[in-house]
């Protein structure tokens, strides 16, 4: 990344010596649910209340918050939103309004766009566009290929979210496959590299098999069958392998069978090198959605079966998993047509993320307190995010607002994202976000959007 770009926040410059007093929440952070308020001044967190305590000068504005929970935005470390070159499908704009719509306040977007982001100049290009049209904060990965490792050295480390490495071919076809380039890229790097691990002879091996059977799209539920188990630990295996031998700071993305869960250690993240993501597809999915939601759940690594699902849900509760994110991949309908082969991969959930997961709260699979930990308070740490991913004294005022008991049912109608459907149309949720602050900003308000508001490029401290 060259020269930094400069911070675009319109709505920000109107809340110069603004005060605004969010009382009667019950606040989730740093393993605590308690009663309290929060007040916001300017773009940052200016008081943390409780025990009856008001706030030592006065407001401008009240929110009462009873009856909800006040946790810090979601950190979604991991999303497709497919600007440039591929927005008939999503954009940056679109998307961030999903993500604010779902109290999610900061993202890191992945390179498999047109231009794929492999350059120093489509970086820069594309943190210039974000400064532009995103209503929340934004970091993007720089993607390696077979031909590019010259070009880690010079990258803004304090800036650039990651280094994104294809081991599997997925979409984008962004694959590296020398096996020399990637000991160079885990030898190199100096920063975190995040991974899609698939083996791409045991798919092509598979696909191959499948197409002799059944022709040359079969049903997609082959896709777990072709994109397996097998495939997914093989190249999982090698990554940490390869990450051991290098000392590389290795980050495995959506983990999606049980037998990969063995290759993670359950230790606290601050003690670890090797880190994991789970993502919503995974946890909330099985095979047997297959019969229902046919290609629409189809995605890379596929969506196994609900043991596996089952094991990651309750990996939750460890420090196996560390984060959770959302692999948010849109796609037009008509892109989704076909079977395991010809239907493209992806899915657009990342307006459902917090909620779907307080759908496990809900079912005892994990508590609150874990939920902010790995939705929240994990992502800022494992990537050193600077201010924010917890609601301290100081810190931006990235922060949703959730009521816990409000049922309702998912409609196109709702739908933010550009492609205009979404896996969990139909499904009853108990839970809503209310509101959404970005850097003091109140960017989402029951259903009303605020779009002149804009996110911040977030910035890092890299101590590897």
């Amino acid at each position: 990344m060259g020269q930094l770009v400069p911070k675009i926040s319109f709505q920000n410059k109107k809340l110069r010596n603004m005060r605004t007093w969010i009382h009667h929440a019950t606040i989730v952070n740093e393993g605590r649910k308690f009663v309290g308020s929060v007040v916001i001044e300017n773009e940052k967190i200016a008081e943390i209340l409780e025990n009856g305590q008001t706030p030592t000068s006065p407001c401008d504005k009240e929110i009462d918050a009873t009856g909800c929970y006040l946790l810090p935005g979601v950190i979604d470390d991991h999303v497709h939103f497919r600007d440039p070159g591929l927005t008939h499908k999503a954009d940056m704009a679109t998307e961030t309004a999903a993500a604010a719509a779902g109290g999610v306040t900061s993202f890191m977007d992945m390179p498999n766009c047109n231009p794929q982001t492999t350059t120093l100049e489509a970086l820069d290009n594309k943190f210039a566009d974000a400064a532009r049209k995103c209503l929340v904060n934004y970091s993007f990965y720089f993607g390696a290929t077979n031909n590019n490792a010259d070009q880690l050295a010079a990258l803004d480390k304090t800036h650039v979210c990651g280094v994104k490495l294809f081991m599997g071919a997925s979409t984008g076809n962004m694959l590296v496959d020398r096996m020399e380039t990637l000991k160079r890229i885990f030898s190199e790097a100096g920063m975190l590299i995040a991974t899609h691990c698939e083996d791409q002879n045991i798919i092509r091996q598979n696909t191959e098999l499948f197409k002799q059977k059944y022709g040359e799209d079969p049903d997609i539920s082959c896709h777990p069958l072709i994109r397996s188990e097998e495939a997914c630990y093989r190249s999982s295996s090698l990554a940490i392998q390869l990450a051991k031998e290098t000392g590389a700071r290795l980050h495995v993305l959506h983990v999606s069978t049980a037998r990969e869960l063995e290759l993670f250690e359950d230790r606290p993240l601050g003690e670890k090198r090797i880190t994991s993501e789970a993502c919503v597809s995974h946890l909330f999915f099985c095979d047997e959605d297959y019969k229902t939601l046919g290609a629409r759940i189809k995605c890379n690594p596929s969506i196994k079966t609900k043991q596996d699902r089952d094991a990651l849900r309750q990996a939750l509760a460890t420090n196996r998993i560390d984060v959770i994110g959302t692999d948010h991949a849109p796609h037009l309908l008509s892109e989704k047509a076909g079977g395991a082969l010809k239907a493209v991969s992806g899915m657009p959930t990342l307006q459902f993320s917090l909620i779907s997961i307080m759908e496990l709260v809900r079912e005892g699979v994990l508590t609150m307190e874990q939920l902010v930990q790995k939705m929240c308070h994990a992502p800022a740490e494992l990537f050193q995010i600077q201010g924010r991913g917890f609601i301290r004294t100081g810190y931006q005022a990235d922060l949703v607002l959730v009521n816990p008991n409000k049922e309702w049912t998912v409609t196109p109608e709702c739908i933010q994202s550009k492609c205009g459907w979404s896996p969990m149309e139909g499904q009853r949720f108990h839970a809503q976000v209310e509101k959404t602050f970005v850097n003091g900003s109140l960017v989402y308000d029951n259903g009303q959007l605020h779009k002149e508001v804009r996110g911040q490029a977030l910035t890092f401290r890299r101590a590897l």
